[in-house]
């Protein structure tokens, strides 16, 4: 999974691409070609927040 910065190239990669909001995080997934799967902005709680990082 790609972790992009914008993700306007991403919505227009394939006619299937979905773009979905999932707890403050945008993915891009497409069921058709998995290799369009795309990631925006990080969750709280998570290994790639950056809260509690010392």
């Amino acid at each position: 999974m790609k972790v992009l910065s914008s993700l306007a190239s991403a919505k227009r990669r394939h006619s299937d691409c979905q773009v979905v909001k999932r707890k403050g995080t945008v993915y891009v997934i497409c069921k058709s070609n998995p290799k369009f799967k795309a990631r925006q902005g990080a969750t709280v709680g998570t290994r790639l927040s950056k809260k509690g990082v010392k």
